[in-house]
């Protein structure tokens, strides 16, 4: 609508008896999930705008949503403390700061909050948001990177929020792990610790059969062992102090 003042004012709604699943920002009429998780299909959105003059006009077109259910093991979820309603109208600005500080395209797949819905978007103030973010060659970020990313730039994603929410903004990210060790390297590991067991069970096997032949080799000679006995039964020793009598 070319027209100024309130006659160039459009706002934007969502006609009556339309999906739950869905919200709309009336400034700007940019429409978002509130709850798909688990929904696959097509909804069919009737979206109303009107101009703000004493003779409001208005417009309704169809928009047709398709939700996909997705397999990718690379959504990362964040928990922001605002009230789902706050987060959703201002959307557009949290995917711009986490663009900013990722250096990532941001796709938002979800935002949602726990308890009811009703009870959610009025009282909770824990808003969660599920994200995936694509590199310059439009390719899903593995998840432990984008976390790992974003634990880096917590804070700096904080203050950029906290300048939209215009109060303090607390983000909440899982902790990235250390860096894991490489399939080779695990690999190298394990045959070094074989290899290690096999050699110790070598050098006992091997100590455990030189102590068995001394042992024999002491009983049928005699030597190193004054008191063994010979074949017929009788003392070593004694045949020694015999001999030395005669």
């Amino acid at each position: 609508d070319p027209d100024s003042g309130d006659n160039g004012l459009l706002l934007y709604s969502l006609v009556s008896d339309q999906p739950n699943e869905f919200d709309i920002d009336e400034n700007t009429g940019q429409i978002f999930t509130v709850s798909v998780a688990g929904k696959a299909g097509t909804f069919y959105l009737e979206v109303q705008a009107a101009d703000q003059g004493t003779r409001q006009l208005t417009a309704r077109t169809t928009v047709n949503v398709t939700v996909d259910s997705s397999s990718s093991n690379n959504i990362v979820v964040m928990e922001l403390n605002q009230k789902i309603n706050v987060v959703e109208r201002n959307i557009a600005g949290v995917k711009r700061v986490l663009e900013d500080k990722l250096a990532w395209n941001v796709y938002i797949v979800e935002v949602y909050s726990a308890g009811s819905e009703r009870q959610a978007r009025s009282s909770t103030d824990v808003t969660y948001m599920k994200i995936i973010a694509f590199d310059e060659a439009n390719q899903e970020v593995p998840a432990e990177d984008v976390k790992r990313k974003l634990w880096e730039q917590k804070n700096n994603i904080e203050m950029e929020l906290e300048k939209i929410f215009l109060t303090s903004v607390t983000a909440v990210i899982e902790e990235a792990p250390a860096d894991s060790a490489s399939p080779e390297l695990i690999a190298a590991i394990v045959l070094g610790v074989l290899l290690a067991c096999i050699l110790v069970a070598f050098l006992v096997y091997v100590l455990f059969a030189v102590k068995r032949e001394r042992y024999k080799y002491g009983i049928t000679e005699g030597f190193d062992n004054p008191g063994a006995t010979d074949k017929n039964g009788s003392l070593k020793s004694l045949e020694k102090l015999e001999h030395a009598d005669n």
